[in-house]
């Protein structure tokens, strides 16, 4: 029992130490409300919200494998095809949230270039098709490329996959919601 690999619990203790961090300095540095607010007795959702469910979730996940599966047999050793395998889907995210952040903006450029108009982004990141494209691009390059490194190679079925999850994940955060900004059109 001594030798085995500590992969598990060493993975689940640094993303509780980062959940952690994330819930109690960078949310509350980064955020100007609560987790809701109630707006002229109307409750809205906070800017918190969202970044806080997703520091539970990962308090979660990283607890479960630090104390489950830290005594698991056949949990991987590091290695540097795992570290590797890490760099390339840390890469997919920098560069999905790179596109996700530019891809509105950059088409607002390209519009204004070909028709010689003066469009502004931040006057239309709430106004459809334009709060829409960065999330749909930038969504659909993250989902298909993380399902493509997992499964070793890109398929159209994999690009269908990601389309239709992020029209699910825009019909479900942004169609009930009259005051919510998809990402990142909140901070554009």
């Amino acid at each position: 029992m001594a030798n085995l690999p500590r992969s598990n619990l060493v993975l689940g203790l640094l993303t509780l130490a980062f959940a952690v961090l994330l819930l109690f300095v960078w949310i509350p540095m980064d955020t100007q409300t609560g987790l809701m607010e109630k707006v002229r007795r109307q409750v809205v959702i906070g800017d918190a919200l969202a970044p806080t469910v997703a520091a539970l979730f990962l308090i979660l996940g990283g607890g479960l494998l630090a104390v489950v599966e830290r005594n698991a047999e056949n949990q991987p050793r590091m290695s540097l095809r795992g570290l590797g395998f890490t760099a390339i889907l840390m890469t997919i995210v920098f560069v999905g949230l790179l596109v996700m952040r530019h891809a509105g903006p950059l088409s607002v450029w390209i519009v204004n270039a070909v028709q010689g108009g003066e469009l502004e982004y931040r006057l239309l990141r709430d106004t459809a098709p334009w709060k829409y494209i960065g999330f749909f691009l930038g969504g659909t390059f993250l989902i298909s490329g993380v399902i493509s490194l997992v499964e070793g190679r890109v398929t159209g079925r994999t690009v269908l996959v990601a389309i239709l999850a992020v029209v699910v994940m825009i019909f479900i955060y942004d169609v009930p919601f009259d005051d919510l900004l998809l990402p990142p059109n909140g901070d554009v």
